[in-house]
């Protein structure tokens, strides 16, 4: 896949949930076989998919930066891992970076690392307005894009659904006007999964951005379908479970089985399960770790489970609890 910055927005509607799953598949199965007439892989094997509303693909693995990149850009010690994770993320294949305004300094280090990297124009930047007010709303995400070095971010969401229709209608016609590419909500806890499945299938919005995975599978019972059927993108927040899978697991080994899906450490296997989903766009875990980040970017390459190997993924995670 072309590194170079993603295509326009189509102009025009979104494509059907059949057309949908059809790039879906396709950029599944070329993930080896890659034909210039199809949905493909990267030539380093990451699979894309497509985002519903235009058609255009982008990698199963992206970055998160809540926690982990909240430093003072002017420390240079402070900066000097966080460049290596940035570095080693692109350089898998990486390009969805996620942040917001709550998470401290973390949009301007997004913004100073792709700087320094040279690679701003490479990444799909996301990040989130976080705020009451029409006026305050407006004002936040024009500071978001300085921040983050960009002219126009790729996609704003309402964090948390803070005020969500004042800043709702502004998205919307961000969008319109060009302003902003895609528009979309997030939150990061099951309570919250009713209001996410109500403005999924009531308002015209691009993503949703939910907590999934193996531990916490509670998307699949309504948001993910929701999602699937209106043809709204997913991004995956809490992918590790705020790093408690880790804690379950360690000391534990990989099933044998799991080689065949590719898995090489517990950080790929837990990622793997949650872009085996077909309802799954993008899945962004957040590190400090450079070693951890090109671990996690590994997870978007090559074989992906189906729904019988995600189910003896769960059940093999499960047995290890007791």
């Amino acid at each position: 896949m072309n590194a170079q910055r993603f295509p326009k927005r189509p102009e025009r509607g979104r494509i059907s949930r059949r057309e949908f799953f059809r790039l879906a598949a396709a950029a599944a199965v070329t993930a080896c076989t890659a034909r210039p007439d199809r949905v493909r892989a990267a030539d380093d094997g990451m699979v894309y998919r497509p985002i519903p509303s235009s058609g255009q693909v982008i990698p199963i693995v992206g970055l998160g930066s809540a926690r982990t990149f909240n430093v003072d850009p002017s420390d240079g010690d402070a900066m000097k891992p966080l460049l290596g994770v940035m570095h080693a993320f692109h350089a898998g294949g990486g390009r969805v970076v996620d942040s917001s305004p709550m998470y401290g300094h973390a949009e301007a280090v997004v913004g100073t690392l792709a700087r320094r990297l040279g690679i701003t124009h490479e990444l799909f930047m996301a990040t989130k307005v976080w705020t009451n007010g029409r006026d305050a709303g407006a004002a936040q995400m024009e500071r978001s894009a300085r921040r983050m070095g960009v002219r126009r971010l790729d996609l704003i969401q309402v964090h948390n659904l803070v005020d969500l229709h004042t800043q709702l209608d502004t998205l919307k016609r961000w969008r319109d006007e060009g302003r902003v590419r895609y528009i979309g909500v997030t939150h990061s806890s099951v309570r919250a999964h009713d209001d996410l499945v109500r403005i999924v299938e009531s308002e015209p919005i691009d993503f949703v951005q939910l907590n999934y995975n193996i531990a916490v599978r509670d998307a699949e019972q309504r948001l993910l379908p929701a999602a699937a059927d209106r043809g709204v993108a997913t991004l995956i927040n809490e992918p590790f479970e705020k790093g408690s899978l880790f804690r379950r697991t360690r000391g534990r080994p990989l099933p044998d089985w799991a080689a065949a899906l590719g898995c090489k450490s517990w950080a790929q296997y837990f990622l793997k399960f949650i872009l085996g989903h077909p309802a799954v766009t993008c899945a962004i875990p957040a590190t400090s770790d450079p070693a951890h980040a090109a671990d996690n970017v590994r997870a978007g390459r090559g074989t992906l489970p189906d729904a019988s190997e995600r189910e003896r993924m769960v059940r093999y995670f499960a047995s290890l609890q007791v």
